[in-house]
């Protein structure tokens, strides 16, 4: 089967900069766009020019420096918006006007106070301003989702009509469905004159946590432009998340055979730049990129990570940019995972012992939450005080800052680069992992 090949239209430096706590400066705009450009994204929409010089210069500035990909601008459809997203988008090397308008009722009436002939007319004449302006022009209708789906059709026909390349609809309120969205994508593949001409765009909203489901069946019906975001940020609950709409795809090809231009590698760096830039953390169980999304506390778990890491891994870390793999120690941890730290320290055990360690550590993990390394050597200083310890040259500690963001997790020893169904990590210590590892499951 033939793959498709998806653009990616990332929108960090927009819809993103406009969640709360995310605004950036000149200096940091230009910095993440240096790193998308890094991470291959196919369009940057760097941001809004008509809503402050401070946004005008770093959309010039980004048009400037960054020539590979596209550099997009936002703009409401009205002469002036297009007029100063087109002055601070000239200097690019592929410049896009990316031009929106409300199409909903509700919008219509309470906010735009415009009748849908109005809105008919407003969408047509700005988009070609734009388009004598751009040669490349996308073109949104706001709240897609909620609007009446035979106008919808209308205006997207106008705009095409019109001269616009890129067809965005936008679920602006995470308002839809995936089957409902996918209906609306064939609806104007089949309906709208032209559409064939023009790339179809998604462009979802996280306020039913449906965002990628909405965005992976967009495309299943026809899109071939996703518009997302680094860690998902956005307005409100979020954009849908880059990180997981392309990670869905390279895992999944069965049921998504599209390409991207997506450097996967640099997913994580990504995701780290952002944190810093922003000073908004990400939540530690976020997909792909969060701290949990490649650490292990369960004991069957860690059993089964430290034999095969397919077992319960679907993706190598390396692949997203993580550096490793981590087991955590704490109640749910199983013998394997404990004998294995207590060799990373430079302690070996025999079963017996070991056993007798892992008793006292079960009471002090129940108390404490999570067992860091000093508690673990005091804990075999104080049962086995006359064992001798030869820490292993390839040990690294941990530097105290990071021990303590990852709750004092160890890497997982040994190659971490694998196949499904290929590679077999080397386990250590065999013989601790037995049934009793097999406590804490699914």
């Amino acid at each position: 089967m033939e793959r498709a090949r998806i653009t990616v239209f990332d929108t960090t430096l927009r819809d993103g900069e406009q969640s709360p706590g995310c605004s950036m400066n000149v200096h940091e705009k230009l910095r993440m766009a240096h790193q998308l450009d890094r991470l291959g994204v196919d369009v940057i929409e760097a941001g809004f020019p008509i809503a402050s010089d401070g946004d005008f210069e770093a959309v010039e500035a980004i048009a400037a420096s960054i020539r590979r990909p596209v550099v997009a601008g936002l703009a409401r459809a009205c002469p002036q918006d297009i007029e100063r997203a087109w002055q601070a988008l000239k200097g690019a090397a592929h410049p896009r006007i990316h031009v929106f308008l409300a199409t909903s009722d509700i919008h219509l009436k309470y906010k735009l106070r415009i009748t849908r002939e109005q809105c008919l007319e407003q969408a047509r004449h700005n988009v070609e301003l734009a388009k004598s302006l751009a040669n490349d022009v996308e073109f949104s209708p706001e709240d897609a989702t909620r609007t009446d789906r035979d106008f919808l059709c209308q205006v997207v026909e106008a705009a095409v009509g019109a001269g616009a390349t890129t067809v965005n609809i936008p679920d602006t309120v995470g308002y839809t469905m995936p089957t409902e969205y996918a209906e609306i994508i064939r609806m104007l593949r089949e309906r709208v004159r032209g559409i064939e001409k023009v790339t179809i765009s998604v462009h979802c909203h996280d306020d039913l946590g449906l965002a990628v489901a909405n965005t992976l069946a967009a495309l299943a019906a026809g899109a071939r432009q996703v518009e997302c975001t680094i860690n998902g940020i956005g307005e409100r609950a979020g954009n849908a998340s880059l990180e997981e709409i392309v990670m869905a795809m390279r895992v999944r090809p069965d049921r998504y055979p599209f390409d991207t231009a997506v450097v996967s590698q640099q997913l994580y760096p990504a995701s780290q730049a952002l944190s810093e830039v922003t000073g908004v953390p990400v939540q530690p169980n976020k997909a792909i990129i969060g701290r949990n999304a490649f650490a292990h506390e369960a004991g069957i778990h860690q059993d089964g990570v430290l034999k095969n890491p397919l077992t319960y891994e679907i993706m190598t870390p390396h692949s997203v940019g993580v550096p490793d793999s981590r087991l955590v120690l704490g109640k749910h941890s199983g013998r394997h995972a404990l004998g294995l730290r207590c060799e990373q320290l430079g302690y070996h055990f025999e079963r017996r012992e070991l056993d007798d360690i892992y008793r006292r550590f079960v009471v002090l993990a129940d108390r404490i939450k999570h067992v860091e390394d000093h508690h673990l050597l005091e804990l075999i200083r104080e049962s086995r005080p006359d064992t001798p310890r030869i820490p292993p040259a390839h040990v690294t500690v941990l530097p105290a800052a990071i021990a303590a963001a990852a709750g004092n997790a160890f890497p997982v020893p040994g190659p971490m680069e694998r196949h499904a169904l290929e590679v077999t990590l080397p386990s250590v210590a065999e013989h601790h992992g037995e049934q009793e590892d097999y406590l804490w499951g699914v």
